[in-house]
């Protein structure tokens, strides 16, 4: 069947961000240094500070490789250095200086940091079991409160995405950050999307309240082969 002459078509829809709107990307750092008994992780602020592995580096090698490209404007880290070690190739190649953002460091884990947050989750020790069954961080002892790290995650977000409008900004962040954003861009169970891997990247796009998923926890670049 021919098609009329200057029929009007209508394709479907592709996605465009809203106008003023900021693409995030989310990073999670590369695998760090594993735990040990005899060497517990320094602390800072309170919170295990491990670098990163062998593994993690490589890990940074390659999100460097592929987010070269993705026109970004700005680089943000936290206060911990697996952030900023898997952060340092993507800066060295696009000539960024990395901001830090106090408030997307990982989730405060109270009597469980330096490393024995691991260790009890690896025994499946019984309050590791209550936290996974009741899905919130202060069954452990002293740990942060679930409204208490979705409100700074969601502050923290907020200045990013007010201060590069239009623009795409590359955030290295922590699993547990990831995991609330999404959580809190999808009204989704709490720890429904913790599983981001090292070296992922997720992408959400900001405008004002709304934040609008575009991917979760993409590998592809961590697979092939780099160069």
């Amino acid at each position: 069947m021919s098609t009329p002459e200057n029929e009007v078509e209508y394709r479907q829809h592709r996605f465009t961000p809203p106008p003023g709107a900021t693409e995030i990307f989310l990073v999670r750092h590369g695998e760090s240094a594993p735990a040990r008994d005899s060497k517990p992780f320094a602390l800072v602020g309170g919170q295990a500070d491990p670098e990163l592995a062998p593994e993690g580096l490589e890990h940074a090698q390659r999100v460097g490789e592929r987010l070269a490209g993705e026109r970004i404007t700005a680089l943000y880290v936290t206060t911990l250095q697996r952030t900023a070690q898997t952060a340092a190739p993507l800066a060295a190649k696009l000539g960024l200086t990395p901001s830090v953002e106090p408030d997307l460091r990982e989730v405060h884990l109270g009597d469980w940091e330096g490393g024995l947050f691991r260790k009890r989750t690896s025994e499946n020790h019984p309050d590791a079991q209550r936290l996974w069954a009741e899905q919130r961080w202060d069954v452990i002892p002293g740990a942060e409160t679930a409204q208490a790290f979705d409100d700074r995650i969601a502050a923290a977000i907020g200045r990013i995405a007010a201060a590069y409008p239009d623009q795409r900004v590359a955030v290295f962040t922590h699993g547990g950050v990831i995991g609330q954003v999404f959580a809190h861009a999808t009204g989704s169970r709490p720890f429904a999307m913790l599983g981001a891997d090292n070296g992922s990247i997720s992408h959400i796009v900001v405008s004002g309240d709304e934040w609008i998923v575009r991917r979760f926890n993409d590998t592809a670049h961590l697979q092939a082969p780099l160069g």
